[in-house]
């Protein structure tokens, strides 16, 4: 018997000094459910760090790719093409300046919204149908780049929300898995802290 596959990857730069940035909200997912999920065997492959694990009785493939946000789709393009699997047994994690902190949105596809490791993904994989989960990080304050905001690490009153939110998004990630991403969606979209 082979078990349902599923891939999910989490999008974020590699290395120490990016580990707390905003933009690794992605990396920092694959890393909670790695752990949920007692997941063993970290291996490089199509230029991610990529481990596997097992939930009710589907396979999961985790993966950080390792290519810097900017080229993210090369490596997931990589990886969908190895698994052989379809865009709906994918789902990409990545964080979202137009969501307030603490929002989720999962949604079935559509534009990268500006963040460049999706517009990497959509422009390899030739669709914008690829299921994803937007976690949100909030507009930078002021007149600051965004750029610069999304390198930055989460600041000391995000860090007291930031493991709730994990929780909750790897709550939103296992339900895809098992129930699908209607459900998911319906039941996870929103601000986790007004639930």
């Amino acid at each position: 018997m082979t078990l349902d596959t599923f891939l999910l990857i989490g999008l974020g730069n590699p290395g120490r000094e990016y580990r707390d940035n905003r933009h690794n909200f992605g990396f920092m997912l694959i890393d909670r459910l790695i752990v949920r999920l007692n997941a063993r065997g970290l291996k490089l492959q199509s230029k991610a760090i990529v481990t596997d694990a097992v939930y009710n009785d589907r396979k999961l493939i985790l993966a950080k790719p390792q290519t810097y946000m900017n080229l993210s789709g090369q490596s997931a393009q990589g990886l969908i093409h190895f698994y052989k699997l379809s865009l709906s047994e994918v789902l990409i994690a990545h964080d979202d300046l137009d969501l307030p902190f603490g929002t989720l949105r999962m949604r079935p596809g559509g534009g990268p919204g500006g963040q460049k490791g999706l517009a990497s993904t959509i422009e390899q994989l030739g669709t914008q149908d690829i299921p994803r989960l937007r976690l949100g990080i909030g507009r930078p304050p002021g007149r600051m780049d965004p750029a610069a905001y999304v390198l930055q690490d989460f600041s000391r009153d995000e860090m007291k929300d930031l493991s709730s939110i994990l929780d909750r998004a790897a709550d939103a990630v296992l339900t895809f898995v098992t129930d699908g991403l209607d459900k998911a969606m319906n039941k996870f979209n929103g601000d986790i802290r007004e639930t």
